[in-house]
């Protein structure tokens, strides 16, 4: 079956909107749905020399409902109505509940199965969190909408695969946040999803350590032995191929790197820096352990850019096609 695929257009002030626009010029193997409000939408193809005809979306609930290839230069467009017009940069509070609009009709729709996966354009944590309404991320947002107790984030560019043993957190929280229930939990969710969406029945995970040279044998940090160590033994007895805990200075060389599926990092900067060097116009963030696939751009709103037409849907691309890809499974 043909794939239906939503995007949610994300922040109104950021570049979201046009780089569904320029989405919309592609050839896709899928239907696609731009979640957004028309008349933004409109405004900034308008504002960035662009044609696209906008077509409405009705909703179809019924799985098997028919479904219409996409056909570039048009976008099928459901239709949310932003609360107080948007100018490009400019963030403003007031259209927060419009933004969180967005991802709660995408999620509800996956989960009844309307949709096969969702892709989501970049939102702006901060100003979100201004309206008043607790937002940490669309990892944390969208397993709390879909009550799935372990979300795991994992950031894939071609054959690189890094995913997270903690998300939005800062730095001096990590630690305590890392237990050996959720290493192995982490680790669970990760073989599973490699085995089931990308075809790999057996990967081979090497796990990182927390501290400078893994710890260098609790000289530099405890975490590895008391922790990460038993978590990578649990793992394994598990019939888990995790290895480590690996110092995360070297676990990225090529050499070493080739011996893996993917990779599990402790914290957020410690594994995205490299896959956004790897391929940071390619590269795609996917959230593990939802009942429905989820993709997204790796970076955010740019709002130096917006409106300028110079920003980059190279990243909104891979992520369409991953999806694609994934929905399919």
């Amino acid at each position: 079956m043909l794939p239906r695929i939503a995007v949610t257009s994300g922040e109104p002030a950021g570049i979201g909107p046009e780089l569904c626009l320029q989405l919309a010029a592609r050839e896709l193997d899928c239907e696609l749905v731009c979640l957004a409000d028309p008349a933004l939408l409109a405004e900034r193809a308008r504002l960035i020399g662009v044609h696209t005809v906008l077509e409405r979306y009705v909703p179809r609930p019924e799985r098997d409902a028919p479904r219409r290839r996409h056909r570039p230069g048009t976008l099928l467009v459901e239709a949310f109505a932003l609360r107080v017009p948007s100018t490009p940069a400019r963030l403003d509070q007031r259209n927060s509940p419009y933004v969180l609009e967005l991802l709660d009709r995408a999620a509800d729709a996956a989960l009844a199965r309307e949709f096969d996966a969702v892709v989501t354009a970049p939102v702006h944590k901060g100003v979100i969190c201004d309206s008043g309404v607790a937002f940490p991320g669309h990892t944390e947002y969208f397993a709390a909408r879909a009550h799935a107790a372990h979300p795991v984030m994992l950031l894939v560019a071609g054959t690189l695969r890094v995913a997270l043993a903690t998300t939005h957190l800062p730095l001096t929280a990590v630690s305590a946040a890392i237990t050996v229930d959720s290493l192995c939990e982490t680790a669970t969710i990760l073989a599973r999803a490699l085995a089931e969406r990308f075809g790999l029945p057996a990967a081979r995970i090497a796990v990182c350590g927390l501290n400078p040279h893994a710890g260098e044998g609790g000289h530099l940090g405890d975490e590895e032995l008391k922790v990460i160590g038993p978590a990578v033994e649990r793992m394994q007895r598990a019939g888990i191929r995790a290895r480590g805990p690996l110092p995360a200075d070297t676990v990225f060389v090529p050499q070493l790197l080739s011996q893996f599926d993917a990779v599990l990092a402790m914290y957020h900067d410690q594994g995205l820096p490299v896959v956004k060097f790897a391929g940071f116009d390619r590269a795609v963030n996917v959230t593990l352990g939802l009942p429905f696939v989820r993709t997204s751009v790796d970076h955010g709103t740019a709002l130096d850019l917006a409106g300028s037409g110079r920003a980059d849907a190279g990243s909104l691309i891979a992520a369409v096609e991953l999806a694609i890809g994934l929905g399919g499974r």
